[in-house]
């Protein structure tokens, strides 16, 4: 369902890019899942960072690269995003295996190591 813009290989490089970037420095990422008209993020904030900011600039700085390469314009993203905070350690694993199988719940493959814009992509062992 939606336009599915992130299906674009070369724009959910661009959301992957900017997820990995701040990694340890402003958050540890734990999961992530960039879906053709989603993305589903697992962090844990570091100290003195907000998630709101943390937000705005993953989709600020994706909407323009974006927008720039799918030669559109107008708005990318959502306005507000859905967070929540975790319970306890089985809320923790669910969440992440939520995210982790996201694509393969969706058909869009096998497995999640086969899944190129996801955490699980890089524990192929190629």
């Amino acid at each position: 369902m939606g336009e599915c813009l992130l299906g674009e290989a070369e724009a959910a490089g661009i959301v992957r890019a900017k997820l990995q970037a701040r990694d340890g420095k402003q958050y540890k990422l734990l999961e992530w899942c960039v879906m053709p008209n989603h993305v589903r993020v697992f962090i844990k904030l570091l100290p003195d960072h907000s998630l709101s900011d943390i937000a705005q600039k993953w989709k600020g700085g994706s909407s323009m690269e974006i927008n720039r390469i799918l030669k559109r314009s107008g708005t990318l993203w959502a306005a507000d995003y859905y967070d929540r905070f975790i319970r306890d350690e089985d809320h923790y694993y669910k969440c992440r295996s939520y995210i982790r199988l996201n694509p393969v719940k969706a058909k869009l493959c096998d497995k999640a190591e086969d899944w190129e814009f996801s955490s699980a992509w890089k524990e192929r062992g190629l």
